[in-house]
């Protein structure tokens, strides 16, 4: 700690998902040591990343492509399918931290980052500041809930909520459900509330493309390029799912053939009955659940001016390409879980170069 009370770490480690982990543990096995080389700041109360707070009737059997971390396997029983992938993945983060000792400091806000003086960058937290030569910036999206805005929506009635608060299809049994979203959460969403709800309707700004089929290695790889090639642009970064679409389950094929999956437009607005289009039809409802997304969890980063007039903060790899300290891990291509653990890996590597290469100033 210096003079002013700032803690020097080489690197700081913003967030413990799959994404902060998967840093940390290239950080550790690299030769850097949690605590003195080090620091893992995660917001959450538990480990666990975003999963602790999905929806309980989100079960492991319903999560797709779930990687394991780098350096462990996710082992799971045929019993593990039943239980809510929150306890499942929870139970996981917390065994991996403990194994590798990565000691995350949680609860820590990250306040914001910004330029620290001797070439190194001030981390203001909640536990106080950290001066670091390094970022490793693993922050997701779940902390930011996109909610569009439609002419008359604080005229509604009814309730409006976003995934980020769904809790599950029981609080729908017997209301009529508007379901906002052509996303993998808006179908899940809405096959389980169908199952209760007096009526559902499925609304969306674009027709839903439905991915029937394998999907391999080379179409995984397309698929990520397309959302790089935004990053590298500075654009705001789509997310992989919105550019492979959805795949066929037996689940979706069922809600497909009994109509539950038949798509609406997106409506002009919002009345306090319900919703309308400018042709005439109206839909009443008691809920709209809008599953909408999530947009990058990037506001602390907003004092170093990463942004590009495109919106978004350009990166190549990981690297913002604005800031070489500032590495940003499950942002764009590496938003996928094994995009997540490759982007760990990546970061690390560059990061000890900048170590290795800047002298250690306080």
């Amino acid at each position: 700690m210096n003079d002013f009370g700032v803690r020097d770490i080489d690197v700081v480690v913003v967030g413990a998902g799959q994404a902060g982990l998967s840093g940390a543990y290239h950080l550790r096995r690299s030769g850097l040591e949690p605590g003195r080389d080090f620091v893992v700041l995660d917001h959450a109360p538990r480990p666990g990343g975003a999963w602790q707070f999905r929806w309980p009737s989100l079960t492991y059997g319903k999560v797709h492509g779930m990687h394991s971390l780098p350096g462990m396997e996710l082992a799971t029983a045929e019993s593990d399918d039943g239980r809510p992938s929150s306890e499942v993945i929870g139970a996981y983060f917390t065994a991996y931290e403990r194994r590798f000792g990565l000691r995350v400091h949680r609860p820590v806000d990250v306040r914001a980052v910004r330029e620290g003086g001797g070439g190194r960058l001030l981390v203001e937290t909640s536990e106080g500041n950290w001066s670091a030569r390094g970022l490793i910036s693993a922050t997701g999206t779940w902390d930011r809930p996109f909610w569009p805005r439609y002419p008359g929506q604080e005229t509604f009635r009814g309730r409006q909520l976003h995934t980020a608060d769904y809790p599950g299809p029981g609080e729908f049994a017997g209301l009529r459900v508007i379901v906002v979203g052509g996303g993998a959460s808006g179908t899940q969403h809405l096959m389980e509330i169908a199952e209760v709800a007096a009526d559902t309707t499925w609304v969306t700004r674009r027709p839903p493309v439905f991915r029937e089929g394998p999907f391999g290695e080379e179409q995984g790889r397309a698929a990520v390029a397309l959302v790089d090639e935004r990053v590298r642009r500075g654009l705001p970064p789509r997310s992989v799912v919105s550019v492979t679409g959805l795949p066929v389950t037996e689940a979706i094929s069922r809600a497909r053939e009994t109509g539950v999956l038949d798509r609406l437009p997106m409506f002009d607005r919002i009345t306090p009955d319900g919703v309308a289009w400018d042709d005439g039809r109206t839909v009443e409802a008691d809920v709209i659940l809008w599953a909408t997304g999530f947009r990058p969890a990037v506001s602390h980063l907003a004092p170093l001016g990463l942004r590009e007039p495109g919106g978004g903060i350009r990166v190549e790899g990981t690297r913002a390409v604005r800031d070489e300290r500032v590495h940003l891990v499950g942002y764009g291509p590496s938003a996928s879980t094994i995009g997540a653990n490759r982007a760990g890996r990546a970061a690390v590597r560059e990061i000890k170069r900048l170590l290795e290469r800047e002298p250690a100033m306080a």
